[in-house]
């Protein structure tokens, strides 16, 4: 045990994201201020971080929007801090993009629901566990899977996107430390290397933020790939409280510029559907058209558009 131990502390020493950083050694004796400014500091490299790797989250989106596009799922695996991120994105997706949810984009984190808000001892150990949640899902080579791990060496993120790959399925490794196994083993490898972080290890910081950018790139992307906006529009949103409710008037005013009675009367129409409330009015069409041409157009706004009479 004693060598086990030995030998992943001397791993983790060689790892970016858990270096020590010697001038940082007395920042608690610093002002309130300072360890501000200079938290600010570290977290205003973070997006030139990821801006290095955009060829590679440009190519991942592209093979994920075309799997999604012929019904398969975007998966997030992760433990701990990386988990959780996975978890919030795929829970923002059905309110801003009409997905269903649970079914088209998922969050798996290393010991299940518990694990967001409580510390599942050991549970990130298991490449087993990874392959067990994946295959409760149904997996299937029409899906995407993304890795993440800021060390790049969590086994649970490695059993995911091995297991996935093994049966064809698309796979993402999201890491920040570059030559990491979880990039090596994925179709795609996305290495957002950071540096050390402020806290030694503490991933949650530069780390979390790199992952959670890409994140939103990886599904905010796609959504716009499979037309779930209409330029910069959430026409796919979702109205089930108030102010989602004024956020789709406003939208279908933003697209159509029409009054507010004839806005008001077209999404009754669609039942507070969005997209076809706004095919209604700019192609002066009826509901039950709009709702055919967005079928038969995949549900791309715009080529409903076109192909309306």
């Amino acid at each position: 045990m004693t060598d086990q131990y030995t030998e992943l502390r001397r791993e983790l020493e060689t790892l970016t994201t858990e270096a020590f950083r010697p001038e940082l050694a007395e920042i608690d004796r610093l002002s309130t201020l300072e360890i501000a400014r200079i938290m600010n500091g570290e977290d205003i490299t973070v997006p030139a971080a990821v801006s290095r790797q955009l060829p590679g989250i440009a190519a991942a989106i592209d093979g994920i929007a075309a799997r999604m596009g012929r019904g398969g799922r975007l998966i997030y695996a992760g433990a701990g801090t990386a988990g959780r991120l996975g978890v919030l994105d795929a829970s923002e997706c059905p309110p801003t993009f009409n997905t269903t949810p649970g079914r088209e984009v998922v969050g798996l984190i290393a010991g299940g629901p518990e694990a967001m808000v409580t510390s599942i001892e050991g549970a990130e150990d298991s490449k087993e566990l990874a392959a067990a949640d994946l295959e409760a899902l149904g997996l299937t080579e029409a899906d995407s899977v993304v890795g993440i791990s800021a060390s790049g060496r969590t086994p649970y993120a490695l059993g995911a996107v091995e297991a996935a790959r093994g049966i064809g399925a698309l796979t993402v490794g999201l890491s920040c430390n570059e030559g990491s196994p979880l990039a090596a083993a994925a179709d795609h490898g996305i290495e957002i290397v950071v540096g050390p972080e402020l806290v030694v290890g503490s991933t949650r910081l530069k780390a979390g933020t790199a992952q959670k950018l890409v994140l939103n790139m990886l599904s905010t992307i796609t959504m716009i790939r499979l037309g779930k906006t209409y330029g910069n529009l959430m026409v796919d949103v979702r109205a089930s409280n108030e102010k989602l409710r004024a956020r789709s008037r406003r939208i279908v005013a933003l697209a159509t510029g029409a009054p507010d009675a004839a806005i008001e009367a077209a999404l009754s129409a669609t039942d507070g559907e969005v997209k076809p409330a706004i095919l209604t009015l700019l192609a002066e069409v009826d509901a039950s058209t709009a709702v055919r041409l967005l079928a038969a157009s995949n549900g791309h706004l715009r080529e409903a558009l076109q192909a309306a009479p």
